[in-house]
């Protein structure tokens, strides 16, 4: 089965993508074949469309399920496994976040609370050895604090429905406007006074 030149160009594009987001080239390409398909699709078709292995494609469906952008299907009367990606891009958009947070920003801010922890145990000392220290341990918290923040934040709004999401982003520049506003007005008052 051919695939058509649109079709073609966004198979591409997300293969060239895929090593910037931390895949590689075969499972951009494979997940955007899915992406693409109205119905669900076995290994061999992925195989015969994109003329890969048999064996890479097998592999890349296993680190796609494992990142939960693809789903196995079972189609009555098929002994093969098939695989679709869901329907709803909200719902792939949480889970690339939600991975994306277990697999990078968790372990960061284990580290961080780590470090923190293991050095409020010897704070004791005053030296002036220890005035790098102090300054890489402000550094340390700083960046804890916003990943924190940033944390409590998605943790919020992942509570959002869709259509609420939506509205929120839409109002982007909106919040920016007030938020700034009400800066200015905090900011006049203090000098006033």
């Amino acid at each position: 089965m051919s695939i058509s030149p649109t079709k073609e160009k966004f198979i591409s594009h997300f293969g060239e993508m895929g090593s910037r987001w931390g895949i590689n080239r075969t499972v951009g390409q494979i997940y955007a074949l899915i992406f693409l398909s109205e119905k669900p699709l076995c290994a061999d078709e992925i195989a015969e469309q994109l003329t890969f292995s048999r064996s890479n494609v097998g592999m890349s469906l296993k680190e796609l399920q494992a990142w939960r952008l693809v789903k196995l299907v079972h189609i009555p009367g098929e002994r093969r496994e098939f695989f679709e990606a869901p329907k709803d891009v909200w719902e792939i958009f949480r889970n690339l976040v939600e991975e994306r947070r277990r697999r990078e920003v968790e372990p960061t801010l284990s580290m961080l609370r780590e470090a923190l922890l293991k050095n409020d145990a010897r704070e004791d000392s005053k030296d002036d050895a220890k005035d790098g220290e102090r300054y890489a341990l402000e550094r340390i918290q700083q960046m804890h604090d916003l990943i924190e923040l940033t944390s409590a934040w998605f943790d919020d709004v992942e509570k959002l429905s869709p259509e609420t999401l939506q509205t929120l982003m839409k109002m982007g520049s909106k919040v920016v406007k007030l938020i700034e506003f009400t800066d200015r007005l905090r900011l006049d008052g203090k000098s006033k006074n």
